[in-house]
């Protein structure tokens, strides 16, 4: 399942907020930042099995393509491929389901890329599925 989760921002004398107050975070486990070198790389494709990814791009905007992955062994090469671009200006999160890949590419140079995981990191070699960026053949980035 792909979902957006909107946010908003306010604000006053003092400065800006952005929120996303709808964003239950009650299964995060860990965060961490992407940075892409330049907006050439794509980083992808991973996927996880049983880990649950939420995105939200703190600066600049990224393209995300998504694949429902059917078999982890030896995926199709011509499975659906979603694509969503996140940029900091819509202040949402994008969450993404168990049993997806992904592949991003950022679309502006110094863009940061927020992304929380429901698994702490000594799981993560356990459900990390890697595929080579072109192994799906309708990728949109």
């Amino acid at each position: 399942m792909i979902k957006h989760i909107q946010g908003g921002s306010a604000q006053d004398e003092r400065g800006g907020i952005r929120f996303v107050n709808d964003f239950d975070m009650t299964a995060v486990r860990r965060f961490y930042i992407i940075k892409n070198l330049d907006t050439v790389l794509i980083r992808g494709w991973r996927g996880h099995r049983i880990e649950q990814r939420w995105f939200y791009a703190l600066s600049g905007s990224f393209s995300v393509d998504l694949v429902k992955i059917d078999d982890w062994d030896r995926p199709s090469p011509d499975l659906e491929v979603q694509n969503v671009v996140l940029r900091s200006t819509d202040l949402q999160v994008l969450y993404i389901s168990a049993g997806y890949a992904t592949a991003i590419r950022a679309l502006e140079q110094g863009s940061e890329l927020l992304v929380h995981a429901d698994y702490p990191v000594e799981h993560a070699s356990e459900d990390n599925y890697t595929y080579p960026v072109d192994y799906f053949q309708h990728i949109t980035l």
